[in-house]
C-alpha cells in the first residue's frame, strides 16, 4: 500500500504473522442419583445443539458409564456452555455437573 508524504512515496509492507489456534477443551457432563434423563436430554438440546438421538446416546454413556462428553470448543466457549448447564440445573433443583478438560 503507497502514500503520498508530499515529495516521497512510502511502501507499507503488511506483514503476515501466524495465528495460533486456541486451545480446545471437553465439557464433561457428569452423573448423579437426581438429575433426571429428560432434564439432561433437554439440557444436551439446548445447550449443545444436539439432536434428539445423539443427546439420547450421550445421556445414556453419561448415565451407565458416569460421564460423557458434550461438546469440544474453545475454553472461553467450553467455560460459558459448562456454565450455562450448572444454572439451568440450580433453576430446576438438580446437582447436576460439567466439568472441562483439555482436548
Amino acid at each position: 500500500m503507497a502514500s503520498d508524504t508530499g515529495n516521497r512515496t512510502q511502501i507499507k509492507q503488511k506483514t503476515q504473522g501466524q495465528v495460533a489456534t486456541p486451545p480446545l477443551f471437553k465439557v464433561m457432563m457428569h452423573n448423579d442419583d437426581y438429575t433426571t434423563m429428560e432434564f439432561v436430554i433437554e439440557v444436551l438440546r439446548d445447550v449443545f445443539r444436539k439432536s434428539a438421538t445423539e443427546a439420547e446416546k450421550i445421556m445414556l454413556t453419561i448415565h451407565f458409564q458416569g460421564v460423557g462428553h458434550c461438546g469440544t470448543f474453545p475454553y472461553a466457549i467450553a467455560e460459558t456452555k459448562a456454565d450455562q448447564v450448572r444454572l439451568r440445573a440450580r433453576k430446576s433443583g438438580f446437582p447436576l455437573r460439567c466439568s472441562l478438560e483439555e482436548a
